[in-house]
């Protein structure tokens, strides 16, 4: 069987979504014959975008340029201005449905798989599956983004935002043959609105091959770590809000602890954290891993989200003593004060965070519950089985 998997970037074994696309395509491609079409910006594509990770697993990759706008804002302001959802309108493409049906009737698919449920307006032939492979549900972003938010402009801008994307994601998904989420809570959530669909769970995993303990002797006293990709706001919202409320509180106690924000592409008021005392921002590394094994406690005080962190599979899969809040670790598999402690105001989370750093056993047994979760039930190895297995009863 022939699979066509739709991608609004390019999947790669690095960082969030795309790690996630990543693996569960490396899992298809076990079974089927795939073909890829990526949606990347056009300076992407006159770069060179890099498609070698996708070497050997996949048949053909196309790659279809989206048009670059230097300017995030002003693109907002034109989308908005001309009564579209710049969320939707980023997810696709003006060529993107001629792509598709140039595709289908030159090679005949038995499915395609669309990596968001904002990429799958195209409308497919009678006879080829639809197939929607959730990240996070994206109107419950917005929602969540409006009602955490203070300031007027972003909290009335994720409002409109909202009314615009629910009822979009809604009708694509409901054209869906199946749709795969991260967890129970999202697949109970959407259930409720689309009673009449197939909706599965496969949830995030680790490379467990790849993400190996490192061993407490290698740590660093009063490491503290945060990854995730630095452009997406609730990681900004997430370390800002940490860095002026929790830090003080934290360096009272811990003075020489030492906080590294690791991601891509931090905007200036993340940058400008790195002059506060004990702060580090590394923008963009190609590797996380050796900032995990330094690391004493691994930190999420996210206040908006959707969908599970990888964030924190990665950093129990390193044996590493977690704080987060609710939000945080919601849809995951984990216990408080068992695999992870969670913590949902600011006091509390900078105690958790002091208490971890001045007791080792307490970061041993955590760590090590941690890591055996994620062997459990959090490999990718596991996920991609649950995929498979949703694709053999759709198909």
């Amino acid at each position: 069987m022939k699979l066509l998997a739709l991608y609004s970037y390019l999947p790669s074994p690095t960082w969030g979504n795309r790690a996630r696309s990543y693996y569960l395509l490396k899992s298809l491609a076990r079974k089927y014959t795939i073909s890829v079409l990526a949606m990347v910006n056009q300076a992407e594509v006159d770069a060179g975008a890099q498609t070698s990770a996708l070497d050997g697993l996949v048949e053909q990759v196309q790659l279809l340029p989206r048009p670059t706008h230097r300017y995030k804002r002003l693109r907002q302001a034109m989308n908005l201005v001309l009564g579209k959802s710049d969320t939707c309108e980023y997810h696709t493409v003006p060529q993107l449905q001629a792509t598709i049906d140039e595709l289908l009737a030159r090679d005949h698919y038995d499915a395609v798989v669309f990596d968001c449920s904002l990429t799958a307006r195209p409308r497919l032939p009678q006879g080829v599956k639809n197939l929607i492979v959730q990240h996070n549900i994206e109107y419950e972003l917005l929602l969540r983004t409006y009602e955490h938010e203070k300031a007027w402009l972003r909290k009335w801008y994720s409002w409109w935002e909202y009314h615009r994307v629910k009822p979009f994601e809604l009708a694509c998904c409901r054209r869906a043959d199946a749709i795969l989420v991260t967890s129970e809570r999202e697949r109970l959530l959407l259930k409720s609105l689309l009673p009449r669909n197939v909706i599965e769970v496969v949830a995030n995993g680790v490379d467990l091959e790849i993400w190996q303990p490192p061993g407490l002797q290698q740590e660093v006293a009063g490491r503290i770590i945060f990854t995730g990709s630095m452009d997406y706001y609730p990681n900004i919202d997430a370390v800002l809000s940490f860095a002026h409320t929790c830090w003080p509180l934290i360096r009272e106690q811990v003075p020489h602890a030492h906080w590294q924000i690791v991601g891509r592409n931090p905007p200036p008021e993340v940058q400008q954290l790195a002059e506060l005392p004990g702060i580090t921002v590394t923008g963009s590394v190609p590797d996380t891993q050796p900032y995990f094994t330094e690391a004493a406690v691994a930190i999420v005080p996210l206040q908006i989200g959707s969908g599970t962190r990888l964030k924190i599979l990665e950093a129990l899969a390193m044996q590493k003593a977690v704080v987060s809040t609710s939000l945080g670790a919601e849809g995951l598999s984990v216990v408080h004060d068992k695999h992870l402690l969670i913590a949902d105001d600011q006091q509390s989370f900078a105690q958790s965070v002091v208490e971890l750093l001045q007791n080792t056993e307490r970061r041993r047994t955590l760590g090590n519950a941690g890591r055996r979760l994620v062997e459990a039930e959090y490999s990718w190895e596991r996920c991609g089985e649950q995929l498979l297995g949703v694709l053999d009863r759709v198909l």
